[in-house]
């Protein structure tokens, strides 16, 4: 327990008074000032060799953290942040330890040093979170739902689209079915199959494409229906699309070439 921070003085000065005084063992005075018998011999032993003076109470230096980056290493960082304005605190710290810079800070440091002079982005940074699992403590409350594309039979030439359905606790397959299609009465009579084997799930996750998502934000026919018995219908983030290259028409740019020498 530490000394009462009221009039620290008078009460060290008063601990050493009666310490000294005698009378009272060093277990019992301890106790009643609330400190240890250790802290008792310290400032016994203190006033002992230099008097009141060692009983004041000194101001402690304020200790630079130790993940507070020196103004050198920061200038380093923005400096080379601004030669490869795309590289993040992990790669700008490996480039550094690899140029022979020694005692760098960790890389949590790096990004508080480019977040502070606006260097990231909060959207970009929030985008660039790692993902997080959908584990959930027990069964039933989620089910991870997906047609694993489809292919064509050999003996009619149908195509089989498989229906996977997935406990996100156990790991447990619900459902492996073979659908004759991707429509949304065809899953809504194998779901209903699977909730009377194994009971209605809370929340069920899937992506945005047919028939349990759709291209505006309206929600599906399959998900009002999920919705009404009670299930909430959860969409994975679209994974964005990029824009094809055109590659240039070499003929094109051989045929103009030919014109233009012709002309």
């Amino acid at each position: 327990m530490s000394w009462d921070t009221k009039d620290i003085f008078a009460r060290r000065h008063e601990f050493v008074t009666l310490a000294s005084a005698g009378g009272v063992s060093m277990s019992a005075l301890c106790r009643r000032f609330g400190i240890s018998r250790k802290t008792g011999y310290k400032w016994c032993a203190r006033f002992a060799a230099n008097g009141e003076a060692a009983l004041q109470r000194k101001p402690r230096a304020n200790p630079r953290r130790s993940n507070q980056a020196e103004a050198r290493v920061e200038t380093m960082v923005l400096a080379l942040r601004r030669k490869q304005p795309t590289w993040g605190p992990r790669k700008l710290r490996r480039r550094l330890s690899d140029l022979g810079r020694k005692e760098l800070p960790a890389v949590s440091t790096f990004g508080r040093i480019l977040h502070r002079h606006g260097c990231i982005d909060p959207l970009a940074s929030a985008q660039r979170q790692p993902l997080q699992r959908f584990s959930r403590a027990e069964p039933n409350q989620l089910w991870q739902m997906d047609f694993k594309g489809h292919f064509a039979l050999q003996r009619d030439g149908a195509r089989c689209h498989p229906l996977t359905v997935l406990d996100d606790c156990s790991r447990y397959a619900i459902g492996l079915q073979a659908c004759a299609d991707e429509q949304t009465m065809t899953v809504q009579t194998r779901l209903w199959a699977m909730f009377s084997d194994h009971g209605m799930p809370e929340s069920i996750l899937c992506d945005n494409g047919s028939p349990w998502g759709g291209a505006g934000p309206e929600p599906t026919q399959l998900a009002v229906w999920l919705l009404r018995l009670g299930v909430r219908v959860i969409h994975g983030r679209p994974y964005p699309i990029r824009p094809l290259r055109r590659r240039p028409d070499t003929r094109c740019h051989a045929a103009r070439s030919t014109c233009a020498r012709a002309a």
